[in-house]
């Protein structure tokens, strides 16, 4: 199943999802799994969702892994195509090998096989299969919990791979456009204009140079320290013509101890002082376009503790992490008082969002046991 998902290319924003759902649809009827399309506001699908509700009263889980991917980068660089879907050795080669089309291969059979027993389980499990993942958008997830037919979940496992560790937390986001201002003028004039380019550039300096918390938070718990970064910036045309206008892309990494309100400060701060050395013909304009929370889950907590206990009881040394990146864990941490997520755990992998990309074969029983048994744990199934 996860070598047919491969071969149909599923690059976030650049390929139809429609291709790669199919293939799941066809695996889910054939096998007279309860299933629906989930939809965003646009009406563009985005999304597989199965529902195994149980024979007893109880809380609803989730399993969830995307099945879009990133793209292919420089497909000359690969040693094989980025699609081939094929087996050598221990491996599953092809892009979203690792991330994640294995996951939910693995998670749709685990669906089938509660299926059977299902009387026996107590609330239910859904088993999201998103897509819009990797633009950032998050459209299959955010379709999900905002489908009034579907139950809340108490708590959902992210199939990312990586056999060594639970992600049990990440640092959160607040990101911005910030459009600098100037005088247009010609490139040759006599006079002396300074470009909105140049301001620009004079804000980065001055969002590089601020004092961000050093440390995570005095008694947070928090391994992780803010971040600031400047990933884009965009003005001017041609040659003859200073430009009036350019914008910067800024993306800071949050944590408790550094929360969206103290990144924003820090930002128009900067904008501010920017204004003040160098006055332009119109402010700095700071406009926010995304902010997620931080999270970190306790390992008493569930669905962490389930998965761990099955982990160990299958003989893998884990430890828990919170990860650098942002993931779904934050979407859902930010949703409605918090839904716990884990957002890591699964077979080996290289190449993952590089060329090459392929999961290892070897440990995936091992992989699809602790999911299963976990969700076993957590449905309370005799």
């Amino acid at each position: 199943m996860a070598q047919r998902l491969i071969r149909r290319p599923s690059r976030g924003g650049i390929d139809d999802y429609a291709p790669v759902l199919a293939v799941l649809e066809s695996w889910l009827t054939g096998r007279s799994l309860p299933h629906r399309r989930l939809y965003d506001e646009q009406g563009q699908l985005v999304g597989l969702l199965v529902e195994i509700a149980g024979g007893r009263p109880g809380r609803w889980w989730a399993l969830d892994a995307c099945v879009d991917t990133a793209p292919f980068g420089d497909e000359s660089a690969w040693s094989f195509p980025p699609t081939i879907g094929d087996v050598a050795g221990q491996w599953l080669r092809g892009r979203g090998a690792a991330d994640s089309k294995l996951a939910a291969s693995a998670f749709c059979h685990i669906a089938a096989d509660l299926h059977r027993d299902a009387g026996r389980l107590k609330g239910g499990l859904a088993v999201l299969l998103d897509v819009d993942e990797h633009t950032g958008g998050f459209g299959g997830a955010r379709a999900y919990l905002a489908d009034p037919s579907a139950e809340r979940p108490a708590g959902v496992m992210i199939g990312y791979p990586g056999l060594d560790e639970v992600v049990v937390g990440g640092r959160g986001l607040w990101r911005a456009v910030i459009a600098v201002h100037a005088p247009a003028g010609h490139s040759g004039s006599r006079r002396m204009v300074v470009s909105a380019i140049s301001r620009a550039a004079r804000l980065v300096q001055l969002l590089e140079e601020a004092d961000l918390p050093a440390t995570p938070g005095e008694g947070s718990g928090f391994p992780l320290s803010g971040k600031l970064s400047v990933t884009a910036i965009r003005g001017g045309e041609g040659f003859s013509v200073t430009a009036d206008r350019c914008e910067l892309n800024v993306d800071v990494r949050t944590t408790p101890g550094f929360d969206a309100e103290a990144a924003e400060a820090l930002v128009r701060k900067a904008a501010s002082g920017l204004d003040a050395e160098s006055p332009g013909p119109a402010p700095t304009v700071v406009t926010p376009v995304a902010c997620w929370p931080a999270f970190q889950l306790q390992p008493d907590e569930q669905p962490v503790a389930a998965l761990m206990a099955a982990a160990n009881a299958m003989g893998l040394a884990v430890r828990a992490k919170v990860a650098g990146p942002s993931n779904i864990g934050n979407l859902l941490a930010g949703h409605d008082g918090g839904i716990p997520a884990t957002a890591g755990f699964g077979v080996p992998y290289e190449g993952l969002h590089g060329i090459d990309e392929r999961a290892s074969l070897a440990e995936l029983p091992q992989v699809y046991a602790v999911y299963r048994q976990a969700v076993l744990d957590l449905l309370d199934a005799p």
